[in-house]
């Protein structure tokens, strides 16, 4: 009966440590870039795993935003935005014990695309528009 309980209360202790460490955020925040590399990995539990490349100033050196998706209906919005220029809204959480919650500690949880490119403080360079769809008849 003992040995029961013993299991018992490790059992919630572990539960309530899992409930903890999936819902608080380290930190939260925006990432802007291209993706150039997003796939689904993993041998036993499948997560998206992407690669962002983010240039704060024409010329400088290219830094790597690594990142886990877990909800497929925003990891579809990532494959359709490949090749353009996305915000990335993340949280990072800490103390996940296995990589079988992803690979790294950044979990994106929304995609916006982003419809200027700053070249340097107060200088923009828009994108072009689409042009707006004619009315249906």
């Amino acid at each position: 009966m003992r040995v029961l309980g013993v299991i018992l209360g490790v059992l919630v202790l572990g539960a309530g440590y899992f409930w903890v460490v999936l819902s608080w955020n380290y930190s939260a925040g925006e990432r802007a870039g291209w993706v150039q590399k997003f796939s689904k990995k993993g041998w036993l539990c499948k997560t998206w795993e992407g690669e962002m490349a983010m240039v704060s100033m024409p010329g400088t050196t290219t830094e790597k935003f690594f990142f886990t998706v877990w909800d497929d209906a925003v990891a579809e919005r990532i494959n359709k935005a490949m090749g353009k220029r996305v915000s990335l809204h993340y949280e990072e959480k800490v103390g996940l014990p296995t990589s079988c919650f992803g690979e790294t500690r950044h979990y994106v949880t929304d995609l916006t695309r982003v419809e200027e490119i700053p070249l340097a403080p107060g200088i923009v360079v828009p994108t072009p528009q689409p042009a707006p769809a004619a009315p249906a008849k």
